[in-house]
């Protein structure tokens, strides 16, 4: 008997992941049950499980008292001496009160109360787990699809993907390979619950993070990350060796880096950009892929006005504003957009000594305005 127990913890903590102190802990709780509740005992107890010849002892713990008011609970200094010469009151005796067919009762009794235990157990090692991947991603299978959620396997478990975390290009089939970000790990009654995203800006980050070499090392930092899901998003790097281009580390040669991204988010279109703590230069480039002419800035307000040349003012706002929306939540800054026209009708622009371009040197600033703001990858 024993030596299958002990095969059986084993097994159990080599498929399950449960440590066999968790599992026996479990099973003597439910010996304590099965104790209680066959025999009619409200006595505190303990089980003794002997795992070195398979057997199972039951011991009744009494307070030592002056005085007897529950001898179910309690007994007497004399009687307790009787057992021992050295009890003294508060002590603790334990007196055996195995049952004589306490093994078959136990057997049956307890096997809900260990299944359970291990159940919970077993839910409490994936959580351990997801949590600490909460603001990660993963790769998982899509597994059914219903009117609120695709369930997505995540190995142990599936995932809830909601419906307004899904990406409106995407059409998701049960056994699909999708990449997911982990929004949420929540402890329910029913074991852990993981909810996931493939709109989150985190999601682009991170794959970034996983393409992007020196991304992981550190040599590159993302700053900033505005996304449309589907549609389109901008990302802002740094990096603080000069000799590194931040931009083009992340396009990778001839765009293969920054595609498979593409690829994973299929055609989501990503605007590369410098970062910048100046913010005339930083909201010049949020604003690729249109050029910019100048940037006028308000501390107080946080806010920009930003003047484009008047063939580039639709550009500069983007298609229903996107463009000029994802700037503004991208930098953090407020955005105005004029064009050239009314900048000067208004006597904005231009202004002496200031401005990112000259007219007298447009046409070379045009040349160079892809290399000064980002680039773009559809």
């Amino acid at each position: 008997m024993s030596s299958e127990l002990l095969d059986a913890l084993t097994l159990l903590e080599k498929e399950k992941g449960i440590s066999k102190d968790i599992i026996i802990e479990a099973i003597e709780a439910a010996l304590i049950s099965a104790y209680k509740r066959n025999f009619n005992q409200a006595q505190n107890v303990r089980v003794d499980l002997n795992l070195a010849n398979g057997s199972m002892r039951v011991f009744a713990r009494k307070d030592v008292v002056d005085e007897v008011f529950d001898p179910r609970l309690e007994i007497s200094i004399e009687e307790a001496r009787t057992i021992n010469p050295n009890y003294q009151v508060e002590d603790v005796v334990e007196i055996e009160v195995t049952p004589k067919d306490f093994g078959r009762i136990a057997a049956q009794t307890a096997k809900q109360v260990v299944t359970q235990r291990v159940r919970e157990a077993e839910r409490g090692v994936i959580y351990s787990e997801f949590i600490d991947r909460e603001e990660d991603i993963m790769t998982g299978i899509v597994q059914r699809l219903d009117s609120k959620f695709i369930y997505v396997g995540l190995g142990k478990i599936e995932a809830l993907l909601p419906l307004n975390e899904q990406m409106p290009n995407e059409q998701y089939k049960p056994h699909d390979r999708i990449k997911v970000y982990i929004t949420k790990v929540e402890r329910t009654t029913k074991g852990p619950q993981i909810f996931v995203s493939r709109t989150h800006p985190g999601l682009l980050k991170r794959l970034f993070e996983i393409e992007v070499p020196e991304i992981y090392d550190g040599t590159v930092e993302i700053k900033s990350v505005a996304r449309e899901a589907g549609d389109r998003s901008k990302i802002s790097v740094h990096s603080d060796n000069p000799e590194v281009d931040p931009v083009g580390s992340c396009v990778g040669p001839k765009g293969q880096r920054v595609q498979a991204i593409v690829n994973e988010l299929k055609g989501e279109k990503i605007d590369i950009v410098k970062w910048s703590d100046d913010p005339v230069v930083f909201v010049a480039n949020a604003l690729s892929p249109s050029k910019v002419l100048d940037v006028i800035v308000n501390e107080e307000e946080k806010a920009t006005t930003v003047v484009v040349p008047d063939y580039q003012l639709s550009l500069a706002i983007g298609k229903r504003g996107q463009n000029a929306r994802l700037a503004a939540k991208f930098t953090g800054w407020k955005i105005d957009i004029k064009s050239q026209t009314d900048a000067e009708q208004a006597g904005i622009y231009p202004r002496e000594g200031f401005g990112l371009f000259d007219d007298d040197h447009e046409d070379e600033h045009e040349e160079e305005a892809f290399d000064l703001q980002s680039e773009e990858i559809e």
